[in-house]
């Protein structure tokens, strides 16, 4: 059970410039601040992870997201409202001053609404999103418990919130709001 002073560590964490690492709705993500590029360096770092790639944000609502990407159409708000909150990540197109560090070597950012009750109460108590990239090296399958997150990470995570996963099989399905391509399958 997620207590008050669990997600009061984990928020002050993220706002010390440190490593989270918590439930999302399939496997234990990776978070930071999406602001300090210092800490999405170091979180790039640890997971072995090309900065190109580029990284998912996740957030409260869709309001968080207005600085990160640019404004919606009627249809396309539409579409994407319909799958939020939810395991849907969708590539929207990016605002032109995101970090190549979030959004990689791309003029989209990969963004959710998470359903995942604690990946809302962390963005909502933050009052920004956060970055979310699934808990392993990139070379390893997602780590679906704690004790798979100390082998990969050790003491390189300042906080682990030791909670329930979502109950998912697999991780977020993610969707080209472009041309409406599947690139990940759920």
């Amino acid at each position: 059970m997620v207590t008050t002073q669990d997600l009061d560590s984990a928020v002050a964490t993220i706002r010390q410039g440190g490593l989270l690492a918590y439930p999302t709705e399939a496997v234990f993500g990776l978070g930071c601040d999406p602001r300090d590029l210092s800490a999405v360096q170091r979180l790039l770092a640890i997971k072995t992870r090309p900065a190109h790639k580029g990284l998912i944000l996740i957030a409260a609502n869709l309001a968080q997201l207005s600085d990160y990407i640019l404004p919606l159409d009627e249809n396309l708000h539409a579409t994407v409202a319909a799958d939020w909150p939810g395991p849907v990540t969708w590539l929207l197109p990016a605002q032109p001053d995101v970090s190549p560090l979030v959004r990689g070597n791309h003029d989209t950012l990969a963004v959710r609404i998470s359903a995942h009750p604690v990946c809302e109460d962390l963005c909502v108590r933050l009052g920004h999103p956060l970055i979310s990239t699934s808990a392993n090296p990139s070379d390893q399958a997602p780590a679906r418990d704690v004790a798979t997150l100390q082998a990969y990470f050790g003491q390189q995570l300042d906080c682990i919130l030791d909670l329930a996963l979502g109950g998912r099989d697999k991780p977020s399905e993610i969707r080209d709001s472009r041309t409406g391509e599947t690139i990940r399958p759920a």
